[in-house]
């Protein structure tokens, strides 16, 4: 990050240029998006493609963005400070290179194993380390700012862990879903098998997803609700999701965290419940001067524009 508050000189085509109070908080990237201040990470490259949106892409191509070590440590620290950015109000997940990804790494899957030889010992150190791999992905989940995600190519195993807790999933036509666990000799244990049968909302359907560890196609994927749109192919779908999370980001920011909020905890309990859940919440929120910011923005026709939070 670069920042300056001064009078900058300097000499182009032959030509003196006066720059006053040059200030950048971002640079350009290859991609053509900005990289976001404050955001470096090993296996994740964050860039800020529209105003109070993040682009958050796995960056591992060589290695299919297979899930290693630092992936899983990555992605609690980067939507930990999402969730707290000021100056993002929503998220797109995409994929580097050809798939989105290959799903864990194999090599750390070998790497769980405890040298304990005590049973009851090794067995609670593997719980801890399940249990901090299904924060990774639950982070996203309790992240209070939408996020959308754009899958193209391969989608496999950790991949539908990943998906399955994003809050609008988009894919490419080439796209294509697999519950890989059965066939390295587990059960999915970072969030498939809770969140994947009330996203399709079939029982039948997502247990022989994971039971079979058959591929579903993108066509499949969007009749059973998993997605929700199909774009041609990796470029058009990273740009439907950054569209429609720009769109989001242009909303007052204290409705849309209270929808989703209210969405996550809805699912896990009663009608009831989550009607008295959102009364509570709403009785302090209606209090907001973002009410009457998209009220007058009504009235005199225009875009609304909502201080952050």
């Amino acid at each position: 990050m670069l920042s300056l508050a001064r009078s900058i000189r300097f000499v182009h085509g032959g030509n003196i240029i006066n720059v006053a109070k040059l200030t950048l908080t971002s640079r350009k990237m290859s991609s053509g998006g900005l990289e976001a201040a404050g955001y470096s990470f090993e296996t994740l490259k964050v860039t800020k493609p529209r105003e109070y949106v993040l682009q958050v892409e796995l960056n591992r191509p060589e290695k299919r963005n297979a899930m290693n070590a630092a992936f899983w440590r990555e992605m609690v620290e980067c939507f930990n400070k999402v969730s707290t950015d000021p100056d993002c109000r929503s998220v797109v997940v995409s994929g580097a290179g050809k798939l989105f990804t290959a799903g864990i790494d194999l090599q750390e899957i070998a790497s769980l194993m405890p040298m304990e030889s005590d049973v009851g010992r090794k067995s609670m150190k593997l719980k801890g380390a399940i249990a901090r791999y299904q924060d990774t992905f639950t982070c996203m989940e309790k992240c209070p700012k939408p996020v959308i995600v754009a899958v193209h190519n391969a989608c496999v195993g950790g991949g539908i862990d990943l998906i399955t807790a994003c809050d609008i999933r988009y894919c490419s036509q080439d796209a294509w879903f697999q519950v890989k666990e059965v066939d390295v000799g587990l059960a999915a244990d970072v969030g498939t098998l809770q969140r994947l049968p009330k996203v399709v909302g079939n029982d039948s359907l997502a247990r022989e997803l994971a039971y079979t560890a058959r591929k579903m196609m993108a066509d499949e994927a969007m009749r059973c609700g998993l997605v929700s749109r199909i774009l041609p192919d990796r470029e058009s779908t990273i740009e439907a999701a950054i569209e429609t999370a720009a769109l989001i980001a242009s909303k007052s920011p204290i409705a849309v965290q209270g929808s989703k909020v209210s969405i996550v905890y809805s699912r896990d309990h009663s009608v009831q419940e989550g009607l008295e859940h959102i009364a509570c919440w709403n009785s302090a929120m209606l209090q907001s001067e973002d009410v009457m910011t998209a009220a007058m923005a009504a009235v005199e026709k225009k875009p609304a524009e909502f201080s952050k939070l």
